[in-house]
């Protein structure tokens, strides 16, 4: 990605041991500077950073990536303030998961294998690495965060967030059911956020109607590890799964979510729904026009999309037709989004 930069790993024990005991030295061998990778394993290193970045603020010097975004962020946010420009690397999109040899060609085999850059990279089997990847984010990323004591109960939570996954998001709900207080599971559910592990969609906000629901709805980045904590092993499973509807919709989100991430955009997301049942699944907010998105897994929802479309009323006026999802060229068989205006 960065041909023109060095590359060195704060995991390598011998790169880590040289940055820690003479940080000076380690930063000269790149007069043009470098990719670091795990710099969050030598946070020091930034404070030794920070003056080389000071006396030549040339952008794009340095590129500083690292696995856990807790300690990364806390990092960087204190040393190299107002020197920095945060990308967010979210799992692989449909369109660049087309581009490996072998991926996948159906629908649940899409949805069961997620968008994990190793799974596609090494040809890994998704539950083998989900499996790795749960048990290091519990033991190793949420245990350096003092608001979690109990980790057994928050591996629950992230089970129980995972079984509401394209649903409201229901603080109170998800605290009874966990046996946590409701601050808590507001905390926890920023945690996930914050890590990248799921993330909420606002309801479309129409101030002058007051039948709208006004909670917010959950949804995961990556389908693959959401099919993991609901114990889906295989593809097949997805068929009759109870919550494949959800899953698939929870797809269709991410993607125009990273899609949109993608062209550094942020914001313009929601969805709508009244409390009489009439509801549009993702809601897409342009300057010149309002995009409705109906994600299912079978026929799609047409009698729905229209009564929530005709109950709002003016409000939708201007939705665009022509718009074209970004897995709509050579998505996966048995996949169905529509888009109305």
């Amino acid at each position: 990605m960065f041909p023109g930069h060095p590359y060195r790993s704060l995991e390598s024990p011998d790169d880590r041991s040289f940055a820690q005991n003479d940080p000076r030295a380690f930063l000269a061998q790149f007069p043009r500077g470098a990719v670091l990778d795990e710099v969050q394993r030598v946070p020091e290193l930034l404070s030794y950073l920070q003056g080389i970045i000071d006396s030549d603020p040339s952008p794009g010097r340095w590129i500083l990536s690292g696995s856990q975004n807790f300690a990364l962020l806390e990092s960087v946010t204190q040393s190299l303030a107002g020197r920095t420009a945060m990308h967010q690397l979210l799992p692989l999109s449909w369109d660049e998961i087309r581009r490996f040899p072998k991926y996948p060609a159906g629908l649940y085999e899409a949805l069961f294998s997620g968008g994990y850059l190793r799974i596609f990279d090494r040809n890994v089997s998704p539950p083998d690495w989900m499996r790795s990847y749960v048990a290091s984010y519990i033991e190793r990323d949420v245990r350096t965060i003092s608001t979690v004591g109990d980790l057994n109960t928050f591996q629950r939570f992230v089970e129980l967030c995972a079984g509401r996954t394209a649903q409201l998001l229901n603080y109170s709900a998800l605290a009874d059911d966990c046996g946590i207080s409701q601050p808590t599971a507001k905390a926890w559910f920023s945690i996930l956020e914050a890590s990248f592990v799921a993330f909420h969609l606002p309801p479309f906000n129409v101030n002058r109607r007051k039948r709208l629901v006004k909670m917010p709805k959950l949804y995961f980045y990556d389908t693959a590890l959401a099919c993991w904590l609901l114990g889906v092993r295989e593809p097949g499973q997805l068929r009759t799964h109870p919550l494949r509807g959800a899953i698939f919709e929870t797809w269709v989100v991410s993607e125009v979510l990273k899609h949109r991430t993608h062209r550094g955009e942020s914001g313009g997301l929601s969805f709508y729904r009244e409390r009489n049942g009439a509801e549009l699944d993702l809601l897409i907010e342009e300057p010149d026009r309002l995009t409705v998105v109906e994600a299912s897994p079978r026929l799609p929802r047409r009698r729905a999309c229209s009564t929530a479309c005709d109950a709002c009323g003016p409000t939708f006026r201007t939705c665009g037709r022509g718009w074209t999802p970004p897995w709509s060229t050579g998505g996966p068989t048995g996949s169905s989004a529509r888009t109305a205006g």
